[in-house]
């Protein structure tokens, strides 16, 4: 997921030329006509980069990552999202929130996904986490799954990220059908390289432009977690046998995603970590580490209950991603700890350095913090389907008040009281 923002010269370039046409290597970022961010960045917003292609994204990405570490954002950060978006129910990658978003503003079902898991972990503005899924739903495909941009042909990595909004809003995917039956599944499953083939297992981010497959490994983690209905925030699962890579026409939707994930164990098998796909006209530089996708590709293994084909990826993580997270802002931080969180690492002390921290510098001072569990394995609780629009969930004052009249005890107990969804 981390390549659909990682391209913003690509994405200038097509809108320059007026058109939004898909990469085969991985999804590009469409800006919206807006106008540029001013030199001083709009209050609430997560990092000092230019957010015209990231904007909502990556302020998603970190919400998404402060809940698992019992971080609460504070209420001008979320304010700032919830500000983004528009009537419709949709979010733009980023936009001039004073001015009303109209025909030519381009909605962005990448950052309308991020956006709606995100405010549903955070039990806050449901009412928005609901009218965006009820967006997705609407520009749905005729092949069952999503586009960048709204009619963009279905690519694997925004079709699973809209899977994941979907879920976690409690939208039941085998019942999000189009006029001829076809799923959110169908689409992902349609980009599956079958077994006994090349790359079998693995999963294209889009045909090419004669239908064949091409392995695509980030959109094979992807495609892992939106065919097990998984939102990107995700622990691990009960450990399951070695993956196999099943072959047949009929596969349920976690057959296929366990091939998914035996694409994925063999590949990190191999190496412990992913290469950036080479840029056109580059074929033959040295291949260069690419952090955030290994780190998708270990959420992947983890949540599809193969933690421990990822142990050797999340060493080689703690070892060698420092300096990535730190450059790359909050959204490169929050990867890194999803990938702690699904494998039970630390994300305090990834390879020395806290992550949490890291992050929570990157933005507005966070409400609250809770005194996390010393046990990282522990399960995380539920953010539930509340509405409540207050600045702290119930949750939080209900836990902080114990925290300061009797310790930390309800808190860890909470830690550990159900794995979140």
């Amino acid at each position: 997921m981390t390549v659909r923002r990682s391209a913003a010269a690509l994405a200038t370039t097509a809108v320059l030329l007026g058109a939004a046409a898909p990469v085969a290597v991985a999804p590009v970022a469409v800006a919206a006509p807006s106008p540029s961010p001013s030199a001083e960045l709009p209050p609430g917003l997560y990092g000092t980069t230019d957010p015209t292609y990231d904007g909502v994204w990556r302020q998603s990405l970190a919400f998404l990552a402060q809940k698992i570490e019992y971080v609460t954002p504070s209420a001008q950060a979320v304010d700032w999202l919830v500000g983004q978006q528009c009537d419709s129910g949709a979010f733009t990658s980023y936009r001039d929130a004073s001015k009303p978003c109209d025909a030519s503003t381009v909605m962005d079902t990448n950052a309308t996904a991020a956006a709606v898991q995100a405010l549903v972990e955070l039990n806050q503005h449901r009412e928005a986490a609901d009218n965006g899924a009820d967006w997705l739903k609407s520009v749905q495909n005729e092949d069952g799954g999503w586009g960048y941009n709204p009619g963009s042909p279905s690519d694997a990595n925004s079709t699973a990220v809209v899977i994941g909004a979907l879920a976690r809003t409690s939208v039941p995917i085998s019942e999000i059908t189009t006029a001829d039956g076809k799923t959110p599944y169908t689409a992902l499953q349609s980009l599956a390289i079958p077994c006994g083939e090349k790359d079998g297992g693995a999963f294209a981010y889009q045909p090419g432009k004669k239908g064949e497959l091409v392995a695509n490994a980030d959109a094979s983690a992807a495609a892992v977690l939106g065919l097990m209905g998984r939102g990107m925030a995700v622990g691990d699962a009960n450990a399951v046998k070695d993956p196999v890579c099943r072959k047949g026409d009929d596969l349920t939707a976690e057959e296929s995603a366990q091939n998914g994930a035996h694409y994925l164990a063999e590949t990190l098998a191999a190496s412990p970590y992913l290469n950036q796909p080479p840029m056109p006209g580059a074929e033959d530089s040295a291949p260069q580490p690419d952090f955030g996708n290994t780190a998708d590709a270990v959420v992947a293994l983890a949540a599809s209950g193969h933690k421990d084909k990822a142990a050797a990826s999340v060493e080689w993580l703690e070892k060698n991603s420092k300096d990535w997270a730190r450059q790359g802002g909050p959204a490169a931080t929050a990867q890194l700890i999803f990938a702690a969180h699904a494998t039970g690492a630390d994300a305090r002390s990834f390879g020395g350095v806290d992550l949490v921290k890291q992050l929570n510098a990157t933005g507005p001072s966070p409400a609250a913090t809770a005194v996390p569990s010393p046990t990282p394995t522990g399960a995380q609780p539920s953010s539930g389907t509340s509405s409540d629009d207050s600045g702290l969930g119930l949750w939080w004052l209900v836990g902080l008040g114990l925290a300061f009249g009797a310790g930390i005890g309800f808190l860890l107990s909470m830690r550990r009281k159900k794995q979140q969804p």
